[in-house]
């Protein structure tokens, strides 16, 4: 049973501190997640609540994880992950039930479970929490109980201030697929079909049977026409469709044209301004960045930006900022995964992200210009 506590308390540890990491350097990620459960509870009242749940749920599991492993003040922490399992453990077995949400968001965007294997992950960490809670008075350690503290306030520091720094800028570390250096292309985009079709002819006199490639047979020679009798077409398939990985990403403009592949597969500079609530999008930042639309515009490079907002409101709203760069419309969802500012900006050049920008980080046009586009 030493064994068996030793290493459910290295299970406990390296779990919770991971699942409060990633969650900790994403925190709007895990407040939409909140948002999309208080929907479907119909507990909207909660929503103003979300980041608060968010910081304080990523920071208990991080610390919870860090004192068990550690071996601080384990008789209090060892309740901690087994209230935190007891109660997550019967959610997950109603998420796996009902499927109220598509991914519980467990680890972020750092590791996408399904539904069922995450109620059983579930069931095997809250083994491990009453292994280590039975056995919690056994355990010694040859630190003091002022140390243990210290080392507690030192990870809730360390993990709160993540988060903080997070929420005010991009995520420190990056699980999305719009991290820079991923080709977006291969996401957002569907891989069309390669096929070979070739037509069957047969001679209306002899019977002959001829194949020709779909486009190059004699379909303007008159006297073949006369002789040759359309019989079937066969298609021989080289390489097969592919729904875009991340298929709620499409680009449309006011007509309901799909942009998609002109803008993301643009194989010069492209800047993507994402804007994804034009009602609540910060206007502090926008005569700086109408002037950096300005200047890459002026140097050929091509600026738009993306929003969920309806046509009629983006008008009112590029009046207001007085922005002359243009908006195409995108899911909601799709914009807020790809850049959790709003607004934010995302550089890329022949499908592949080279530079990521929140709102308070807007860069200066001159300094993206010297790093970037060479």
């Amino acid at each position: 049973m030493k064994i068996a506590n030793y290493v459910s308390r290295i299970i406990i540890g390296v779990v919770f501190i991971f699942s409060g990491f990633v969650k900790a350097v994403d925190p709007l990620g895990s407040v939409y997640k909140f948002d999309d459960y208080f929907a479907v509870f119909g507990m909207t009242w909660m929503e103003p609540l979300s980041l608060f749940l968010a910081i304080l749920m990523s920071s208990l599991e991080f610390v919870i994880g860090f004192s068990i492993l550690f071996g601080l003040r384990t008789k209090l922490t060892s309740w901690g992950s087994l209230l935190f399992m007891s109660f997550f453990t019967p959610l997950t077995l109603y998420i796996a039930i009902a499927s109220p949400v598509s991914d519980c968001g467990c680890f972020g965007d750092a590791l996408i479970l399904s539904n069922s294997h995450t109620f059983y992950k579930n069931i095997f960490i809250l083994a491990a929490a009453l292994i280590v809670f039975i056995y919690r008075k056994k355990f010694r350690t040859p630190l003091t109980e002022k140390l243990q503290w210290g080392l507690i306030i030192i990870s809730v520091i360390f993990i709160v201030g993540i988060s903080l720094y997070s929420y005010r800028h991009e995520p420190i570390i990056d699980f999305r697929p719009w991290k820079v250096g991923n080709k977006i292309k291969d996401y957002v985009t569907a891989t069309p079909e390669v096929a070979e079709i070739k037509l069957v002819y047969k001679n209306k006199t002899t019977g002959e049977i001829k194949e020709y490639p779909m486009n190059n047979y004699p379909w303007n020679d008159s006297v073949w026409v006369a002789n040759w009798k359309f019989v079937e077409q066969k298609k021989k398939v080289i390489k097969e469709y592919k729904k875009a990985p991340i298929s709620d990403f499409i680009i449309h403009d006011k007509d309901g044209n799909d942009l998609t592949e002109s803008f993301i597969g643009n194989p010069s500079y492209q800047f993507l301004l994402f804007a994804y609530d034009l009602t609540e999008t910060s206007r502090k930042n926008y005569p700086k960045i109408n002037a950096f639309a300005e200047k890459a515009e002026k140097d050929g490079y091509s600026f738009i930006g993306l929003t969920a907002a309806p046509f009629d409101y983006i008008d009112k709203f590029r009046h207001d900022v007085q922005a002359m760069h243009q908006y195409y419309l995108v899911d909601e969802i799709a914009l807020k995964t790809a850049i959790r500012s709003n607004p934010g900006l995302i550089l890329i050049k022949n499908g592949v992200v080279l530079g990521k920008w929140g709102n308070v980080d807007f860069p200066d046009y001159d300094k993206v210009k010297k790093e970037f586009l060479k």
